[in-house]
């Protein structure tokens, strides 16, 4: 039987193609959104994938969606947390509502989602959870303070979680993309696009399906040795 697998932010961008690549290996997808209905309703015809709508910062909303899927679908065994936002401001302009955005969703929505799978993972003695970091929660980026922040905070809420999961067959692991050729890269302007592209030694954009590609390995059956990780996807930008 196919393990059930939670894709958040998984219409769009870096999510739809994790979404995307999880079906193609055989899993039970169902991918998360917050918003565009209309989007979602497309990717799920096109796809054949289903699309479930709830707020990753609302905890109250992740356990009822939770819930809901795992009495449809069965035991959540898979969870890639990638539902994110900018709110992109420097130091003097950021506004407090604008950082607490971002940390809900980013970072809280992490937690939340990972809080509300726990519970099943441990029962079915194994899980596999890839929480989608950045590049800038690594190496920081002006006028993301809150971002990056969030995004840091990825990286050591994973370490801490693998070391709870790891005698239950539980992996924690985490991803770190670079600057990947999605809807929220092209907001970029164009001049400071190619000042970023400048400095990525392979000189290109990623591509989503490259971050897909990592998520596989990830949440393969096989990787029961792989826990606490961080995965750097970014062209080599950021090495150390």
């Amino acid at each position: 039987m196919a393990r059930i697998a939670i894709v958040t932010g998984g219409t769009r961008g870096i999510g739809r193609a994790v979404s995307i690549a999880l079906k193609e290996a055989g899993y039970t997808v169902i991918a998360n959104y917050a918003g565009n209905e209309e989007r979602a309703k497309a990717f799920a015809e096109e796809t054949g994938i289903a699309v479930r709508k709830w707020d990753v910062a609302d905890f109250a909303e992740c356990q009822t969606a939770a819930a809901a899927i795992a009495t449809e679908f069965g035991t959540i065994e898979i969870l890639v947390n990638n539902a994110g936002i900018t709110r992109d401001a420097t130091m003097r302009k950021m506004s407090r509502e604008n950082w607490d955005d971002v940390l809900d969703t980013n970072l809280g929505g992490c937690f939340n989602m990972c809080r509300v799978v726990w519970e099943g993972m441990l029962a079915k003695n194994f899980g596999r959870i890839v929480n989608i970091g950045s590049v800038n929660g690594q190496a920081g980026q002006y006028g993301q303070v809150n971002y990056a922040a969030s995004k840091s905070g990825i990286h050591g809420f994973t370490k801490a979680l693998a070391q709870e999961g790891a005698a239950k067959s539980i992996t924690v692991n985490a991803i770190a993309p670079g600057y990947i050729d999605t809807d929220m890269v092209a907001a970029v302007p164009a001049n400071v696009l190619e000042k970023i592209v400048a400095r990525i030694p392979v000189g290109r954009l990623g591509k989503a399906s490259e971050i897909a590609r990592g998520v596989a390995f990830l949440v393969a059956d096989e990787g029961g040795f792989i826990t606490g990780s961080t995965l750097s996807l970014n062209g080599g930008q950021h090495m150390y």
